[in-house]
């Protein structure tokens, strides 16, 4: 295809390509391009919502492109402030670092690592304090707070820190080190994309193209897809996990999720339901091979259709104190919770054992009355207790 041609293509279900013809002058130069997407390892897991940018990397990719995935080690120790209206919390070094390992690794579920070079910012962001003052230079007060996260806050009284106004500006500075060509990311970065590319003008780097990717909602179908806000799926859950949590979503998210995911529409035969059974299937294929969406769809009809308990669970050793077995630790053993959560499960009706929901007032049941038996934590999570 010509240059125009693929430019057409890959901005087809982009909500903005810009400035209007910049990509189809970087396809035109005739040689790979460096398509960069940033990652903030702010939690451990890539969640589907992460895919839809991830799948569009790969069609660039597929053309020929070199992707350069950015692992955000230096700004996610900032908090990259859009679509906030609220300050981050900080994390660790050590958090940043475990979360970084295991979303390179989860990312190259989607891409080619062939074709991916794997780069984190704290190579040329840990800079000195004279080449921080130059990068400062090159943006003014008002065009920060003309951003619409932070003109929101400002006129709520929310407060906004220095640290936040900084995190563009390292943003933009990781598409000057690494000489990006486009960068990608969801609508909620736009302001961040575009002002990289003035970034990359001061500092004499051709400036890159910017493609802006729909943000695909939650299981709740209304909230952004976030770990923080418990509405995800993650690309590395158990297919049971994965096909439940799909079927879960409300019907009116079907239409978005079906174009953001698999790149088409419902099956107009089909009514809701089965067209989520079809979609839950075919996302368990994508992340577990072929076939283990069938197989997760059996799982699933026998617990929730069938109200049989799995077929198959683990098998969980408690050793019993004075004959006796304490509730919310052993939910917390089981299903890797803490105790709190536990306590709240039961006391939301939350816990069933051998599909009777447990009494939230009692903590604590006899030994005789737990080993054996199916321990369920929500709809979806079983295990077998067997008392030692």
């Amino acid at each position: 295809m010509t240059p125009g041609e693929d430019a057409a293509w890959l901005a087809r279900d982009a909500v903005d390509s810009l400035p209007a013809g910049a990509l189809e002058a970087k396809l035109a130069l005739g040689r790979p391009l460096r398509v960069k997407l940033g990652i903030d390892p702010t939690a451990p897991d890539i969640h589907l919502g992460h895919t839809v940018v991830l799948r569009k990397l790969r069609e660039f990719q597929d053309l020929g492109h070199l992707v350069v995935l950015i692992i955000g080690d230096y700004t996610a120790r900032v908090g990259d402030p859009s679509g906030r209206s609220d300050l981050r919390p900080m994390l660790s070094g050590e958090e940043i670092d475990r979360n970084a390992q295991t979303f390179q690794v989860q990312a190259f579920t989607v891409l080619d690592r062939e074709r991916v070079e794997v780069r984190r910012n704290g190579e040329w962001l840990d800079m000195s304090m004279e080449d921080l003052f130059g990068l400062a230079r090159t943006t003014t007060v008002a065009q920060m707070i003309e951003r619409d996260d932070f003109a929101k806050r400002l006129a709520a009284g929310t407060p906004v820190s220095l640290l936040e106004l900084l995190y563009p500006l390292l943003q933009g500075y990781d598409s000057v080190a690494i000489e990006a060509d486009v960068e990608l990311g969801g609508t909620d970065q736009k302001f961040n994309l575009l002002l990289a590319r003035g970034i990359q003008s001061a500092y004499g780097v051709p400036e890159q193209a910017v493609l802006t990717m729909p943000i695909l909602p939650g299981t709740d179908g209304v909230r952004r897809m976030s770990k923080s806000l418990g509405n995800y799926i993650g690309v590395t859950e158990s297919p049971e996990e994965i096909y439940g949590k799909t079927m879960s979503i409300p019907d009116s998210a079907l239409e978005i999720w079906y174009e953001l995911l698999l790149g088409s529409e419902p099956d107009p035969a089909l009514g809701p339901r089965d067209a989520k059974r079809a979609l839950a299937r075919a996302l368990v294929d994508r992340f577990h091979g072929v076939g283990a969406g069938a197989a997760a769809q059996e799982a699933f009809d026998r617990v929730h259709v069938a109200h049989q308990a799995p077929a198959e669970m683990p098998t969980v050793e408690w050793a019993a104190s004075d004959g006796a077995v304490h509730l919310p630790a052993l939910l917390a053993h089981a299903f890797a919770i803490s105790t709190s959560e536990a306590r709240r499960a039961l006391a939301q009706g939350g816990v069933r054992i051998d599909g009777a929901v447990l009494d939230g007032e009692r903590l604590d049941l006899e030994a005789s009355e737990v080993d054996g038996r199916v321990l369920q934590l929500g709809k979806r999570r079983f295990a077998r207790i067997r008392v030692v």
